[in-house]
């Protein structure tokens, strides 16, 4: 009967799963392990740090995110209908790719933005779903869906995919991650949305500008403190890989720690994590894990000036360990503050324009670190994450009480 019970309450969770399985998959297959695979080719890393920008349509959702809020497509409801279209979209430019091995790299690089950005739109409609549709009391454990989900992706997009593509080639890894994403759509094509969302959100009224505007001032200040801590935790965490490479780590055992080892190590983080937040309290365990991250920077610092390959190795794998705490609260509380009239912008707002906030600093962070050496880097990052987990942790505690606990 208990696990019969159990598995009633996590059914409900598997299309979102799914969903955040293709999200992770395709962004990790375009933009995670060329990087890896040009910096060990000789790319300079200031030149690294631009290929970062082909996770930019996932900072400027808030540009387009207003639509989904307003607009209503044909045949399917409303949310369902925004991710169907988007995932078909993303699908369709993936098939484009697998045609352009030999393209010159500008439109192979602008044809990966622009299914970038399909599966970033895919993914706000989608946490407008969540929104509308999941009970406060089990959002911490659809944080755990989408973030599992994402890292199961990135072990298919990138440890999967990349490690098999001597075998697959070119045409074959792409299309492979297109079969992926059909068939992750599929599930939500079933959700009972409509019933679930209920009169109230077909029947809401056009927010007044007064009201638009006393919202944003609402939601500017959390943006900022977002944007500080996603930046943060990128400088922090970001570039361990690529200081693993010129520690002497080969590219193979670089690739599988960043396509297998380090997504596992997440999901399992990201599954024990929605638990620990329903039962302790966000605050706790942001302070939990951010003690954690600052402790495995340290680690890191130590490592790279010694030289000491494995123990760099030791603290990448511990800072995702601890970073991987931090996801879920994180975003249990953009799902409460993106509760209103227009939760997809709202969303959008939250992550979006704090992940464009911080994509300066993600494009720069390679630059910075070669200037002053990985020893230097990390030791000067610590200050930095420290201030924005602290920051984040005071927004949060002026937002009033946390979210009740879960079932």
């Amino acid at each position: 009967m208990r696990a019969g019970a159990a598995l009633a309450e996590i059914r409900p969770l598997a299309p979102f799963f799914c969903l955040y399985v293709s999200f992770g998959a395709t962004l990790g297959f375009l933009s995670g392990a060329v990087p890896l695979i040009l910096r060990a080719q000789g790319l300079d890393l200031t030149e690294v740090g631009l290929l970062q920008l082909i996770n930019l349509p996932v900072g400027l959702t808030f540009l387009w995110a207003l639509a989904l809020d307003r607009l209503r497509l044909p045949v399917l409801p409303h949310r369902t209908g925004w991710i169907a279209a988007a995932q078909a979209a993303t699908i369709g430019l993936l098939c484009l790719l697998s045609l352009g091995e030999h393209w010159p790299l500008a439109a192979l690089l602008g044809l990966a933005i622009a299914a970038c950005a399909g599966s970033a739109t895919m993914d706000i409609a989608l946490e407008a779903l969540v929104v509308e549709t999941v009970p406060a009391d089990r959002r911490a454990f659809m944080a755990s869906a989408k973030l599992g989900g994402a890292s199961l992706g990135g072990i298919l997009g990138v440890g999967v995919l990349v490690g098999a593509y001597e075998t697959l080639g070119w045409a074959n890894a792409v299309l492979a991650c297109a079969a992926l994403n059909l068939a992750c759509l599929l599930p939500i094509l079933r959700y009972p949305e409509t019933r679930l969302r209920g009169s109230s959100a077909r029947d809401r009224t056009p927010e007044r500008l007064a009201g638009a505007l006393s919202r944003l001032r609402t939601l500017v200040p959390r943006i900022l403190a977002l944007g500080a801590y996603f930046a943060a935790a990128y400088l922090i965490s970001g570039p361990n890989t690529l200081a693993l490479l010129d520690l002497g780590v080969s590219l193979p055992q670089v690739g599988f720690l960043t396509g297998t080892v380090l997504p596992a190590v997440n999901l399992v983080m990201a599954l024990v994590a929605g638990g620990l937040a329903a039962r302790f309290g966000t605050l706790r365990l942001i302070a939990a894990g951010g003690l954690g991250v600052l402790a495995t920077g340290g680690l890191m610092a130590a490592a790279c000036a010694a030289g000491a390959a494995w123990l760099a190795v030791a603290a990448t794998v511990l800072n995702f360990l601890c970073g991987g705490i931090l996801g879920v609260p994180v975003f249990r509380m953009i799902y409460t503050w993106a509760q209103g009239p227009r939760p997809a912008t709202d969303y959008a707002l939250l992550f979006g324009a704090a992940f464009f906030a911080a994509m300066p600093l993600r494009v720069a962070a390679p630059a910075i670190a070669g200037g002053l050496g990985w020893p230097g880097y990390f030791a000067a990052v610590l200050p930095v994450y420290a201030f924005a987990v602290a920051w984040l942790a005071v927004t949060i505690a002026r937002t009033g009480p946390e979210p009740g606990p879960a079932s």
